[in-house]
């Protein structure tokens, strides 16, 4: 069995891979292969570790149905066409939960930065305009007994819950596509339509998959309904928030802040309003960048791989 590890990983899913048997070929650049590339590439093997960075289409598929896996170095799978995929016979894993304690961290990063807009006045200090104080120039505002809502109390979700209420006693509110007992046992977290968790909201922290129910769910008649003392948390896919819709909703005041770790599109042009908006904190799609969580990726995909070659169910198998 050959496999294509398509993005220079973390070396412990290799290592594992090598050590079954597996014969491995790794790209080793930073930067992704190009389509052109990766097509070519993966004629010449049997199994695909892939990553989000690649459009696994319905056209890519077709050029590649001797593909026996597809192990995605992702919780997310959004990139893979797996109706096609599942049409062909084509199994797709994924790694799940690898990093939900790092995006958690992001989250609650985010939120704590556009609270106090620390992003924007750390650009003044590097743009020589520290000032003299100015006692009601750039108030943040405090969390403390605040609201937050979750879109989406899955794992990621129910972890950057519990990292507000510990650390500043915030009221949890959720919207979910069915009920998660065990957070409102936990979290005496309260169940709530997608119209109330709008309304009730002081934070709104994204956390549920990419889906054709949920793209651009957070538009302005979305936003409109929030609170205008309200702050915007995305660290899921950018395709959930309609971005131009974001952009009007922070300039009508409609919505107070918002922090990113996803946009739409991604990489963000350098150019993009939000960047320069004095309650908006953005990083660019780092939810899963510590080494803990990036060394889990690998394992858990490398395992998928694993699994499947000796015959065995694969645990985190999507299709």
């Amino acid at each position: 069995m050959k496999v294509l590890v398509s993005l220079n990983i973390p070396t412990l899913g290799i290592d594992m891979l090598r050590k079954a048997g597996l014969e491995v070929t790794v790209w080793t650049s930073d930067k992704p292969m190009s389509k052109e590339q990766l097509m070519e590439a993966t004629q010449k093997h049997d199994i695909l570790l892939s990553t989000s960075s690649y459009k696994i289409d319905s056209a890519f598929l077709d050029s590649n149905k001797h593909l026996k896996l597809i192990s995605q170095f992702a919780a997310g799978y959004d990139n893979i066409d797996l109706k096609k995929a599942a049409e062909l016979g084509i199994p797709v894993a994924n790694t799940p939960n690898a990093m939900v304690n790092a995006t958690a961290d992001i989250a609650f990063a985010l939120m704590l930065a556009v609270s106090r807009k620390m992003f924007f006045m750390h650009k003044k200090i590097s743009a020589d305009d520290w000032g003299p104080f100015r006692p009601q120039a750039h108030l943040g505002v405090e969390l403390k007994h605040k609201t937050v809502g979750i879109f989406g109390m899955g794992r990621i979700g129910t972890e950057f819950a519990k990292r507000c209420a510990g650390a500043y006693d915030m009221k949890i509110i959720y919207h979910n596509r069915n009920r998660n007992k065990e957070a409102e046992e936990a979290l005496n977290a309260t169940y709530l339509s997608f119209d109330e968790l709008l309304k009730q909201s002081d934070v709104l922290s994204v956390h549920c998959a990419l889906t054709e129910e949920t793209e651009n769910i957070f538009n302005y008649d979305a936003f409109h309904k929030m609170k205008p003392n309200s702050i915007f948390i995305n660290t899921a896919r950018g395709r959930i928030h309609n971005e131009a819709h974001l952009i009007k909703a922070l300039q009508d005041k409609n919505i107070w802040g918002a922090g990113l770790d996803v946009t739409n599109p991604e990489p963000m042009e350098a150019d993009n309003p939000l960047l320069q908006m004095e309650n908006v904190a953005i990083t660019p799609h780092i939810g899963s960048a510590t080494i803990e969580a990036r060394n889990e990726m690998s394992r858990l995909a490398a395992l998928n791989i694993i699994q499947f070659v000796l015959g065995e169910p694969i645990k985190n198998k999507v299709v």
